[in-house]
């Protein structure tokens, strides 16, 4: 008589074996492109940076006392907390309206989901250059509009005061179509009866949105928020196109400036303990987001 337990403990290390053969490849190519670049991006910030008289040498935290000392850290710092603050609310309510409006049924629907998802499709770079022709002074589309009415021309690139709300209006019209998607797939899976229900018991339609619509569509807009954030601590397409990080800094975000410490002043142990503390950063507040928000917004 064959011994049951051992079969199944046969058994049992073959789907162990199965499963472990399923997930190398994805273990592979996770340690290959995000644990040993975390790891190495880690130990080199620890270095100083090398040249051909003075080679590299440990010097501990002293790269992150330099970051932390230096005023252009802590300007970048607050352009991209700004450029964060104003683009993912804005983006996330400007996609669910337009969300809203494409899921209603109203004619040309489909024309209405084109023309906002148009902006999505054009490659980074290509609508840089398209909101240059908006953003020349004098020549540009909004000196020509605002001259309609005796304002004069504007440096709207060039100017302190207005180089990063022109960053901050690009991304916000390129990413409110990409975000609409997924409120549209996820309005078209809530039950029309629930919206017949709230009729029958009075509620109008803002008391429909807020308490019943707007709490169902809240896995997605934890989705969309994490890809807002992401998005916020990596544009670098419209900085090299329209400012530069300028003038002045005004302008420059965190994942310019890594770039431009590493491969323009050729300072990779700055700009990798940089990147450190831009993956600190995201690491609490991904946990923040999934271990406190996600409970609250999934219902069972």
């Amino acid at each position: 008589m064959t011994d049951a337990p051992l079969l199944d403990r046969i058994e049992h290390r073959r789907l162990a074996l199965y499963g472990s053969l399923l997930v190398l490849p994805s273990v592979f190519m996770l340690s290959l492109f995000a644990f040993w670049p975390t790891v190495a991006t880690l130990w080199e910030s620890l270095f100083s940076k090398g040249t051909v008289r003075r080679p590299t040498r440990f010097v501990g935290v002293d790269n992150y006392d330099l970051l932390f000392s230096d005023p252009t850290f802590w300007q970048v710092v607050t352009n991209n907390l700004l450029y964060a603050g104003v683009t993912i609310p804005v983006s996330i309510a400007l996609a669910l309206a337009m969300a809203l409006w494409a899921n209603a049924k109203i004619p040309g629907r489909a024309m209405v989901r084109i023309a906002y998802f148009t902006p999505t499709m054009l490659p980074m770079v290509a609508a840089a250059n398209l909101w240059l022709f908006f953003y020349t002074p004098d020549i540009g589309v909004l000196d020509r509009l605002f001259g309609l009415f005796g304002i004069a021309g504007t440096n709207w690139l060039g100017q302190p005061e207005t180089a990063l709300a022109c960053i901050i209006l690009v991304t916000i019209w390129k990413e409110a179509g990409f975000f609409m998607i997924f409120y549209l797939a996820a309005l078209q899976t809530i039950p029309p009866d629930l919206k017949e229900a709230a009729l029958i018991e009075g509620a109008g339609r803002w008391t429909y949105f807020r308490r019943v619509l707007f709490p169902l569509l809240m896995p997605t807009t934890l989705f969309v928020m994490v890809n807002a954030l992401i998005n916020s601590v990596k544009l670098i397409d419209h900085l090299f196109i329209l400012t530069k990080g300028g003038p002045d800094n005004a302008s420059k975000l965190i994942l310019y400036w890594i770039w431009e410490m590493a491969f323009s002043y050729f300072d990779r142990p700055s700009a990798a303990a940089m990147t450190v503390l831009v993956l600190i950063v995201l690491g609490i507040v991904a946990i923040v987001q999934f271990a406190v928000l996600e409970r609250r917004i999934h219902y069972r």
